[in-house]
């Protein structure tokens, strides 16, 4: 029952990691490798309201997902709109920007265990004898609605329509009038948002540190090639299996061959199926 229990916890918290990068990707095809460092800039953000401003922690924290979205969006604006369709130079172009907020961070001083969010909601739970802070049970139900809303807001809105259709077919979406360029604007906004979000909910289980940014990055990669890069239903259900995977690694061998499993994960998918279990991406026999 454990095993299930923070199984189920831990791949939850994954897919809210990932969910965002793969939007992203899915959308514009453009891989935002600084998802991580807009993690920990909404988690840093949160707590300069809190803390230092004094903000309500609700506040605070729709605020900072704000802010989080719009950081995102301009950086696609400003800098990464320059070297889209160039895949190598939108790889170093969004590393580089999240190594230079990361390390800019770490710069600062922004290290320690003095930066923590408070949990939303204190006390434990038991379910099935196994206990459970109430944190943790609120995540996983934030977590299936966030799943919940997307697909609705995708699928039932002019704006998710029109992201949904420069996923499908950007060519035949451009001919229906659709311009890639703001749509891409709005998925890094989303997509940001979302890295906030997941970073909101999970800060509180730790502190708030540079190298969950990197950890995030590594994380949301793994889900996302397992799953497929640009399925988001690939990415909740590898979210699943290294999350499982994760917590059984952790029963018989030790939490510090957790991110072992998700480079392993990244290697084996890339040697066995390139594209990932629900990839668009075309093997090698079709290439060759």
């Amino acid at each position: 029952m454990e095993v299930l229990i923070y199984g189920l916890f831990n791949s939850v918290a994954l897919g809210l990691m990932a969910l965002g990068f793969a939007l992203v990707y899915g959308i514009s095809r453009l891989p935002n490798f600084a998802h991580g460092a807009l993690y920990v800039v909404c988690g840093f953000i949160t707590w300069s309201f809190l803390r230092t401003v004094g903000l309500n922690y609700v506040l605070s924290i729709l605020l900072a997902m704000f802010i989080t979205g719009l950081v995102g969006s301009l950086i696609y604006r400003f800098i990464l709109i320059r070297v889209r369709g160039m895949a190598i130079s939108e790889i170093i172009a969004s590393y580089a920007i999240g190594v230079a907020i990361l390390e800019g961070f770490r710069w600062w001083g922004f290290k320690g265990t003095s930066y923590t969010l408070p949990p939303f909601v204190e006390g434990t739970a038991f379910i099935a004898g196994v206990p459970i802070d109430m944190h943790r049970i609120l995540v996983v139900l934030i977590g299936a609605a966030v799943v919940g809303l997307l697909w609705l807001f995708t699928h039932h809105t002019r704006i998710g329509l029109a992201l949904q259709g420069m996923a499908q077919d950007e060519r035949a979406a451009l001919m229906l009038g659709i311009d890639s360029d703001f749509m891409a604007v709005v998925a890094m906004a989303f997509g940001s948002t979302l890295a906030g979000m997941s970073a909101v909910l999970l800060l509180p289980l730790g502190n708030i540190v540079v190298e969950a940014g990197y950890n995030v990055l590594v994380l949301a990669i793994a889900v996302c090639i397992v799953g497929g890069l640009g399925s988001w239903f690939g990415a909740v259900l590898a979210a699943f299996i290294i999350g499982f995977a994760q917590i059984l690694t952790v029963v018989y061998l030790g939490s510090h061959f957790q991110m072992v499993v998700a480079l392993l994960a990244i290697i084996m998918t890339l040697i066995l199926r390139p594209s990932g279990l629900f990839g668009r991406q075309k093997e090698l026999e079709e290439r060759v």
